[in-house]
Formats: C-alpha cells, sequence, structure tokens
C-alpha cells in the first residue's frame, strides 16, 4: 500500500471519487433508515472495488504491520533484557517454576522447558522459545539473587 500509488489513483479519479462523495452526503441526510448505512456501504464497497484494492491486499497489508509490531517489540524485549539483567531478581516457585521480575519485564518458566511466558510493562506478550539472551537473563537473574 504505497502512498504513491493511492496519489495517483486520487489524481487519475478524483471525478468518481467527488461524485461518490456528493452521493454519500445527500444518502446520510436524506435518508435515516438502516438503509442509509447499506447505502453507504455499498458506495464505499464500489469505490474500493473500483480501485482496484482486493481483501487480500488488505489482509497482506495488515500481516505486514503486525509483523513488525511483533519484531519491534521482540527488539525492544530483547534490548530490555540486557539492559535490565542486574536488576532482575529470580524467584523459584517451588513447583518447578520460576519467576524473573525487573522494573519493565516479567519471565515465568519451567525449569528444563525450551519456553517461557514474557509480560512487557504489565502486557503478556506470549511464549517465547529459549533463546541465548533469554538464559543469559534467566543465569543473570539467578545471581543476583543467589540461587
Amino acid at each position: 500500500m504505497d502512498t504513491q500509488v493511492w496519489l495517483e489513483f486520487l489524481k487519475q479519479n478524483w471525478l468518481v471519487i467527488a461524485v461518490a462523495l456528493i452521493v454519500l452526503f445527500i444518502v446520510v441526510n436524506l435518508v435515516k433508515t438502516v438503509i442509509k448505512w447499506l447505502l453507504v456501504v455499498l458506495i464505499v464497497g464500489g469505490l474500493l472495488i473500483y480501485s482496484g484494492v482486493t481483501l487480500d491486499q488488505i489482509g497482506e497489508v495488515v500481516t505486514t504491520v503486525k509483523n513488525e509490531t511483533v519484531d519491534t517489540v521482540k527488539a525492544e524485549v530483547m534490548n530490555l533484557m540486557v539492559k535490565e539483567a542486574k536488576e532482575a531478581k529470580y524467584t523459584s516457585n517451588g513447583d518447578g517454576t520460576f519467576t524473573i521480575k525487573a522494573p519493565n519485564l516479567e519471565l515465568k518458566g519451567e525449569k528444563g522447558s525450551k519456553e517461557v511466558e514474557i509480560t512487557f510493562r504489565g502486557v503478556p506478550i506470549g511464549k517465547w522459545d529459549m533463546n541465548e539472551t533469554i538464559q543469559e537473563y534467566i543465569d543473570q537473574a539467578k545471581n543476583n539473587t543467589g540461587s
């Protein structure tokens, strides 16, 4: 979804868009029922179809944005692990699980497991596979608390 593509589409189809906006304005002001919203959806849908944007393309954009967001959060969490490792406190829960708390991170896991559950600034962000950075974070937290 390149902005240049949208600008070119707007330049080439400005008259159709203007007519559609006028029709939408008339529909919203004159029709006061559910039919109004059906017409609005039809007009907007028609514009989207006319523009050549497909649901697959919209889905691709949503997937791309989601993946980029997840990657950004993972990178930030990994950086925080390195920065907050000295402040992390390891707690053994007695049932084979452990909890590590730092100012912005909380890690929960099971001894010998290949996954840990991570909470970032109070928001659970899921289970992550164990990697070198996470293992070093756990080891540093153990050293901090003498466990």
